[in-house]
């Protein structure tokens, strides 16, 4: 469900991604790397407001890193959320259920990206690591299925706010992760 105050940054910010992106998540699979693009030149420009965001929507937990729900478009083609981490937390190694925008608000994340490979003599896959990048704040990047295997972790000893603008109903979904990838990692 998402947080019951919305402020008018989040309001102006979901205002300018409805104009670009789809509100069924019918619609939510014709979306482009075009769109995507737009959405996140939109999402760079709210990032530098120290008003984005309430005290409540930037809360941690202490067990794993913490998402606010802080919007979803009624009929389900976006969702736009607020993860909070705190030092050591992250996600596993995952890709997405839809197409996916991220700003890191406060600190910095690390991201490292992976794609499935095949090694000689082993039976199965595992994950050869592409790229490991730092997304500071006020940078933005995205991600967009498939081809989204990803991992992120809070790269600071302090606290990461990253705000995130998903293709879908994070809402009624609970989560983002499509699937969690429990392969070995080719060194």
């Amino acid at each position: 469900m998402p947080d019951s105050l919305v402020l008018p940054r989040i309001s102006e910010l979901v205002g300018a991604v409805g104009g670009v992106m789809p509100e069924s998540d019918r619609d939510s699979a014709d979306v482009g790397v075009a769109e995507v693009c737009r959405v996140a030149g939109i999402l760079e420009g709210f990032l530098r407001y120290p008003d984005l965001l309430t005290g409540g929507q930037m809360e941690s937990d202490v067990r794993a890193y913490r998402q606010h729900v802080l919007y979803a478009a009624p009929a389900g083609g976006f969702s736009v959320v607020a993860l909070v981490w705190l030092p050591g937390q992250q996600t596993p190694i995952h890709d997405h259920i839809s197409w996916c925008v991220v700003g890191t608000y406060m600190g910095a994340e690390e991201e490292t990206r992976y794609r499935l490979d095949s090694v000689s003599g082993q039976t199965g896959p595992v994950l050869a690591p592409l790229d490991i990048a730092t997304i500071s704040a006020g940078t933005v990047t995205y991600l967009i299925p498939p081809g989204d295997i990803h991992h992120v972790r809070n790269a600071t000893s302090g606290r990461v706010i990253s705000i995130h603008i998903y293709g879908a109903d994070i809402s009624a979904l609970g989560t983002s992760i499509r699937r969690r990838y429990e392969l070995p990692v080719r060194s």
